[in-house]
């Protein structure tokens, strides 16, 4: 028991941070209709300068004081992560609006690809490693078996990282629900022509939802560097197929589906390396997806298309 329990917190805590990636995916697609495969390479951006940051601070400021230095990291990492977002919808989605579908697609993956090489170049392609900043938790229960004392553990991580993104969760919702912005970004998701014809900036609208998704992934991106303490420059393509996986199996569109789905994926992915084998831990994501998907053709909790004619 001691161990399913210990293998559900961490499935719970690897997918909310799956959850964060995959709101950023399904915000754009709500919006425009249109995959942000760029978006997994800003998260490890983001994890990147929260990376430097926290070195810059500790190192060559002195600056122990961890909640100040974690907060600069965060703010920084958003910062520079919405500038990429803003880049990206300027240079891959809006010049290719109108055009056929594809283009603006092939344009994110050539962003993607940049930003992948921009950073092995610029950082090298070795693993990037960061001394444990928060470090102790709460054992939950303790037993034993064949092989001794087992005991089920929450860190204080974990707990961090649950919370935050229980919190953005809720924001984002009551965002979406309740103020001027989100009521745009619902006009422009049900018809951007009339939208604009009513007062809406569509083209400020849909710059600002990117930079909404890009930080976000910025703060996925700093509790990925604190939770795993290793980054590399190919963990934004590794986290945003996840991501997309999940923002699929949610229902892509909808924000409480988008983390059900990374949920989902955590706890499948955690559950089969503890239980199967972890080589194939992929292939059962994805071959659950797979199954929903030819039951539920828009996810767990996705609406389906209505076609306006």
């Amino acid at each position: 028991m001691e161990y399913f329990v210990q293998q559900l917190i961490n499935g719970l805590t690897l997918g909310s941070i799956y959850g964060l990636i995959a709101i950023g995916y399904t915000m754009v697609y709500g919006i425009i209709g249109m995959i942000n495969f760029a978006h997994g390479d800003i998260f490890m951006i983001g994890a990147f300068i929260a990376l430097a940051v926290i070195l810059v601070m500790q190192t060559i400021f002195g600056i122990a004081f961890l909640p100040l230095v974690l907060l600069l990291a965060l703010v920084v990492s958003m910062l520079f992560t919405s500038a990429w977002g803003w880049v990206v919808e300027r240079l891959a989605y809006r010049p290719l609006r109108g055009s056929f579908r594809l283009a603006p697609l092939i344009t994110a993956i050539g962003m993607s690809i940049v930003l992948q090489n921009f950073v092995q170049v610029a950082q090298g392609a070795r693993v990037k490693p960061l001394q444990p900043q928060i470090s102790g938790g709460v054992t939950l229960m303790t037993g034993s078996n064949e092989h001794g004392t087992i005991s089920a553990q929450l860190s204080y991580m974990q707990m961090i990282i649950i919370a935050t993104t229980l919190v953005l969760m809720v924001g984002f919702t009551l965002l979406i629900a309740k103020t001027p912005l989100g009521r745009a970004q619902r006009a422009c998701e049900q018809d951007r022509k009339m939208a604009s014809l009513l007062g809406v900036n569509v083209d400020r609208t849909i710059s600002l939802t990117f930079v909404m998704g890009a930080a976000l992934a910025a703060v996925a991106g700093l509790m990925f560097l604190l939770l795993y303490g290793v980054i590399d420059f190919y963990i934004g393509f590794l986290a945003g197929v996840k991501a997309f996986t999940a923002a699929v199996l949610g229902g892509i569109g909808s924000l409480p589906g988008a983390m059900l789905g990374g949920l989902l994926i955590g706890l499948i992915e955690v559950f089969w390396s503890a239980y199967f084998t972890v080589e194939y831990k992929d292939v059962a994501a994805f071959g659950i997806l797979a199954v929903v998907l030819i039951f539920m053709p828009s996810g767990l909790l996705g609406k389906p298309e209505i076609e306006k004619v």
